[in-house]
């Protein structure tokens, strides 16, 4: 926790609050002191009191921690700003319309960053009715396979898991599909715009 930052994250958001130090000291059975301490840097919360904290700033942990005020402004998302996170123990594979905290197996993950799909990793997409048939050609072992396809369109993700020893394809509705993902176990994320 950098002390600065939570210090003036915790004075702004009592103010916006119109609350004195005297009165969020009072909601969370501290002294008026002990709040001055940690807006000056002076101190820090005891781990304890970070929830009750948050709660009486109106915030969450995650972003009293942070220092980041999230507000919800309910826009529309794009989901062809999809973001994937993959979580490196049991291999879960987690999807967000946007910017997201993400966490699995008590790890923070960090989001994949995609790059164009390469040689090594080609993306092969055919065209069946309302369907396309995605293929990566790439080895599919225990140590070394693709764990996943996902094919993006504006409205939707469709995620299709896949598996060592098994085959590197998969079927996806056509619906104005924009993007093909793939991700490899050790090379990461790749993409094709369609």
């Amino acid at each position: 926790m950098d002390r600065y930052v939570t210090g003036a994250v915790i004075k702004r958001l009592r103010e916006s609050k119109k609350m004195t130090q005297e009165d969020l000291a009072a909601k969370i059975f501290v002294s008026a002191k002990a709040v001055s301490k940690w807006e000056t840097g002076a101190g820090f919360p005891d781990i304890s009191l970070i929830e009750p904290l948050a709660e009486a700033l109106g915030i969450s942990v995650i972003e009293l921690l942070s220092g980041n005020n999230i507000t919800n402004l309910n826009r529309s998302s794009n989901i062809t700003k999809s973001v994937f996170f993959v979580c490196p123990v049991c291999g879960n594979v987690i999807e967000s319309t946007g910017e997201a905290v993400v966490s699995c197996c008590g790890i923070t993950l960090p989001s994949l960053e995609a790059e164009d799909a390469d040689e090594e990793h080609s993306i092969i997409v055919e065209s069946a009715e309302d369907e396309y048939y995605v293929t990566v050609n790439h080895p599919m072992t225990k140590e070394h396979s693709i764990s996943f396809i996902a094919a993006v369109s504006d409205s939707r993700a469709q995620i299709e898991k896949l598996w060592p020893e098994g085959t590197a394809g998969a079927y996806f509705k056509k619906g104005h599909v924009k993007y093909i993902y793939a991700y490899c176990n050790r090379h990461g994320l790749f993409r094709i715009k369609i």
